[in-house]
This record gives C-alpha cells, sequence and structure tokens, in this order.
C-alpha cells in the first residue's frame, strides 16, 4: 500500500493477552465516539486502510488484528483458531464500552449492550429461528466472562504437603479413595524445590 493508505493514523496499539498482546491501529479524533474495526478471515487491521481515510474524521476507529493475523501474536501451538475465540477477543477490546461495530453480528447478539450501531460489509447477520437461540447466545456470554474472571483472579501457584494435596481432593471428590487420590496427584502435581520435604505445587 502507499503513504496515503493510512492517512490520519495516530496509533499503533498493543493490547495485553494471556498468550502475548492483541495489536491494532487507531484514526481519528480520540474524544469521538469509538468505532472498533474487525477484518475478516486472513485479513488483518490493513483491510481498513483505504476506507478509513474517505470516512468522518471526528470518531475514534479502532481496527485490531486478530490473533495470529497482522501484527497480533500467535497462539500456542497445537490452539485452534474458532470463531469464538474471535469474540472472547473484541470483548477484550471493547472492556464494557459502549461502541460502533464494523463487521461482526456475532458478538453484537452476544453483547448486545455493548453496540450501538453494527455496519455489516461482506458478513452476514446471525440469524437463527430455533427456540434455543437465547441459550446458545446467554451460553456463549457466560463462557466468555467466567474465562475473563478466572484470568482476572489468578492466584500464583501455591506449594503444599502431599498430604495436604491429599487431603483437599479428597474433599473435594467424596467419590475417590486414598489410593485413588494419590494416583491422580503423582501426574497432577509437580515437585518444587522449598528446602521442605515432599512439597509439591498444584
Amino acid at each position: 500500500m502507499g503513504e496515503n493508505a493510512a492517512t490520519g493514523l495516530i496509533s499503533e496499539l498493543k493490547l495485553a493477552a494471556p498468550w502475548g498482546h492483541i495489536a491494532a491501529k487507531a484514526w481519528g479524533s480520540l474524544q469521538g465516539p469509538p468505532v472498533l474495526c474487525l477484518h475478516g478471515w486472513l485479513d488483518n487491521a490493513n483491510s481498513f486502510d483505504r476506507l478509513i481515510p474517505l470516512l468522518p474524521q471526528d470518531f475514534y476507529y479502532v481496527a485490531m488484528d486478530f490473533g495470529g493475523h497482522g501484527l497480533s501474536s500467535h497462539y500456542s501451538s497445537g490452539v485452534p483458531y474458532y470463531h469464538q475465540t474471535f469474540v472472547s477477543e473484541i470483548r477484550r477490546v471493547v472492556a464494557g464500552k459502549k461502541q460502533c461495530i464494523f463487521r461482526h453480528g456475532v458478538f453484537s447478539c452476544i453483547f448486545p449492550e455493548m453496540v450501538n450501531k453494527l455496519i455489516l460489509l461482506d458478513s452476514p447477520l446471525l440469524l437463527l429461528e430455533s427456540n434455543e437461540v437465547e441459550n446458545l447466545l446467554t451460553y456463549k456470554r457466560r463462557t466468555i466472562e467466567h474465562m475473563l474472571q478466572v484470568e482476572a483472579s489468578q492466584e500464583p501457584s501455591r506449594v503444599y504437603s502431599l498430604k495436604q494435596l491429599l487431603q483437599r481432593l479428597l474433599k473435594s471428590n467424596s467419590h475417590l479413595n486414598e489410593e485413588c487420590g494419590e494416583l491422580l496427584l503423582q501426574r497432577g502435581t509437580t515437585k518444587v524445590a522449598t528446602g521442605r520435604p515432599n512439597c509439591l505445587s498444584s
């Protein structure tokens, strides 16, 4: 692309994520209403370089690269790129701010209170007629919110003795006996050097 393709570009952004970072680029006015621009499959944020300069510049346009696209970090080897994972990434970027969304009907259905306008360029809106649609969207929403809550509340690994871990395991799993618990702990714990015997991290 030519030098004028990104006219009005004001910044390149990096947002922290558990697997690395989500990259994005921004145009327009920081004080303007936010517009999140989302690229298609195998594209990246540069998809909007020629469109944004043609739009009103009193908005704040942010185009993100989905994981594994553009300048965003790739997922770990063996982790597939699912559509719902991209929805989760959008939720990380939006972070509760209501805005206009370019190109993602599914996110707008799952988190409607975060979207005040939806503009579709080449993507159909989510159209389902089943009675289970509401349950499906609620389930997807809860899954994403729970994942973010678990990440936010993660504590550092704790160190326990084998006996302490076994007690905790048996208390949480009443169907296990002591022998089965010890068998699971053999593979589900890691020995750590603390100066105390039989110290493990789980």
